[in-house]
């Protein structure tokens, strides 16, 4: 069992409605998660969660780039980047987050992805792996250490901010079991290797809430 200390925090990661089925990135199950992470973020003092909040336009779509279709991958000048189906656009429907889920104790909403030049899976880092979000400044003044990390996707923003985290020296670890994976094809295993390398547990919910 975890017990939940005072310097914790539960950070959802983007539980918005494009994710779940759907929407127009739809993860399988994505929906399904929802009353388990209601119920984890009633076990923690400090509930944090992510959004993503993308221009019309923005780098990441297929749409952007003529020819192209979503789940190719482009060189930017950040790096490799896998093309999307647009989601999450600002101020849509697709863009909020899920009607069931209920954290009204919630202290932080993070906006990421909203430059249009470049993406950000990661709650830390744009995809730069660079340019901050803010968030860990954010928790070292509210003296938070412990990440319990939840949401969508378990192989993108899941585990970049997962790895990202462990990096700027928070103890992450992901609630398996309250995350849902798009399983493009090697994703779910990278994940694992990820964060094996970087020695992030992977747990259980029941290892919070009881059996």
């Amino acid at each position: 069992m975890h017990i939940i200390q005072p310097t914790d925090a539960l950070l959802v990661i983007d539980l918005q409605n494009d994710f779940c089925p759907g929407g127009a990135l739809a993860i399988a199950g994505g929906d399904e998660i929802v009353p388990l992470v209601n119920a984890l973020a009633r076990a923690f003092p400090h509930v944090l969660l992510t959004q993503d909040w993308h221009p019309a336009g923005h780098i990441s779509f297929a749409s952007a780039h003529p020819g192209a279709k979503p789940y190719q991958t482009i060189t930017t000048p950040y790096g490799t980047q896998t093309l999307w189906p647009d989601h999450c656009v600002q101020n849509t429907r697709g863009a909020k987050f899920h009607p069931a889920l209920d954290i009204p104790h919630a202290e932080l909403v993070l906006r990421k992805g909203f430059r249009a030049n470049i993406d950000s899976y990661s709650a830390f880092l744009e995809n730069d792996h660079f340019t901050p979000t803010g968030l860990a400044g954010y928790l070292r003044e509210r003296g938070l250490t412990r990440l319990f990390l939840c949401g969508l996707a378990y192989d993108f923003c899941v585990r970049f901010s997962a790895v990202d985290g462990t990096a700027l020296d928070f103890e992450c670890l992901v609630i398996e079991d309250a995350t849902r994976a798009v399983k493009l094809p090697g994703s779910i295993d990278a994940t694992r290797r990820a964060f094996a390398e970087a020695g992030i547990q992977r747990i259980q919910s029941e290892e919070i809430l009881g059996g």
